[in-house]
């Protein structure tokens, strides 16, 4: 897909997230995976995995599943940026895909035979080597629509298998925070800039005789103080 279709749906002067950008995460060696929980319209798991310099990338509405029964639906979207890969933080509402981003894991995959071939043929067979997710992996489209790319994420029966699903995991594998932590502190942040913008009062000037024109009005002057109100994110400061 290239990143041109990541680069038109977003307004970089509004969201946190990186511009196009061919940075690899540190440590990372051209095989970088992560899973990013997304609380975006609808909770969902964001699966990358690094390809040709670009991060493919599948949605998966439940998110994964330990348990080889369980076909999890994995919505095939836009690549993103290798930098992609470390972001952390939230998209403001009213921009695609507005809502808060957790690293929920990282590390890297190893494709079983030729990913290209296996892409092209509809059947990703990989190896997850991450903090959270491990063992062997398929992707496998469906047939459908034009209108998405579905695909089904299962479990291999391996070591690394559960009976159960048990995808936990509350806090990030980047910066050991919860969702609303990541949360309040995008709003942390925009409140500091508003006040950094906005961080003196209008203060009244003495004048020889009032100003002329229709646009003025007057007022008997009361004593007290002014003060300054920050709205940001539905919280007042």
């Amino acid at each position: 897909m290239g990143l041109e279709v990541y680069r038109r749906k977003r307004n970089f002067a509004r969201t946190p997230e990186p511009p196009p950008s061919s940075r690899r995460p540190e440590g990372e060696d051209g095989h970088s995976y992560l899973i990013q929980k997304h609380a975006a319209t609808r909770l969902h798991y964001d699966l990358r995995l690094e390809l040709d310099g670009v991060l493919l990338s599948w949605a998966v509405t439940k998110g994964p599943s330990l348990n080889p029964k369980d076909k999890r639906l994995a919505v095939r979207t836009e690549d993103h940026p290798l930098s992609y890969g470390s972001f952390e933080g939230t998209i403001p509402k009213g921009e695609y895909g507005g809502g808060t981003v957790m690293l929920w894991d990282q590390g890297s995959w190893e494709p079983q035979g030729d990913p290209h071939a296996g892409l092209k043929k509809g059947h990703l067979a990989f190896t997850l080597k991450g903090k959270r997710l491990h063992g062997a992996w398929d992707l496998v489209r469906m047939h459908g629509d034009d209108k998405r790319e579905n695909w089904l994420l299962i479990k291999h029966a391996d070591t690394a298998a559960k009976a159960k699903s048990d995808i936990k995991g509350e806090r990030s594998v980047q910066s050991g925070r919860t969702m609303d932590q990541i949360t309040d502190a995008a709003g942390a942040a925009k409140m500091k800039d508003l006040i950094a913008r906005y961080g003196a009062v209008q203060l009244a000037t003495l004048g020889e005789e009032p100003p002329e024109g229709g646009q003025w009005l007057h007022e008997i002057k009361f004593d007290g103080y002014r003060l300054l109100g920050y709205l940001s994110e539905g919280k007042v400061c």
